[in-house]
């Protein structure tokens, strides 16, 4: 067997219309098609796939259970990301990969995942960060 490319993170979630919302509008993200399953959810598209899968429940999910650490994405055009950020007002950290100098944008939905966004150490250099 040989893996190919990662194909999306399904995320449980109590409150999937605002998630819905945070993914569109902060990351950039398209609500798309999704199989008629028996149970409410939404998947979020980038590029032509579907990467975010949210599975909606009445109850927030026990935070106990196992869960990923975090999720990651390449990206270009960090000032404009940046800005959209800021006038949202949302939390972030940047931090610089030690010896590879990519730019993470650490950030979390709202419900508390944390994704970073990676940059290019040469457009984070330009873009002075």
């Amino acid at each position: 067997m040989q893996l190919n490319k990662f194909d999306h993170v399904s995320i449980v979630t109590a409150n999937l219309d605002a998630m819905v919302d945070w993914y569109t509008a902060i990351l950039g993200m398209e609500n798309g098609g999704r199989p008629p399953f028996p149970f409410p959810g939404a998947w979020l598209y980038v590029g032509g796939g579907a990467v975010v899968h949210l599975v909606g429940m009445d109850e927030q999910p026990n935070t106990q259970e196992p869960r990923i650490e975090h999720f990651a994405f390449t990206a270009t055009g960090l000032s404009a990301f940046i800005e959209r950020l800021e006038a949202a007002g949302i939390v972030y950290q940047p931090a610089r990969v030690p010896g590879l100098e990519t730019l993470q944008i650490n950030l979390h939905d709202c419900d508390g995942n944390h994704i970073h966004i990676d940059f290019t150490p040469e457009e984070a250099d330009t873009a002075g960060s």
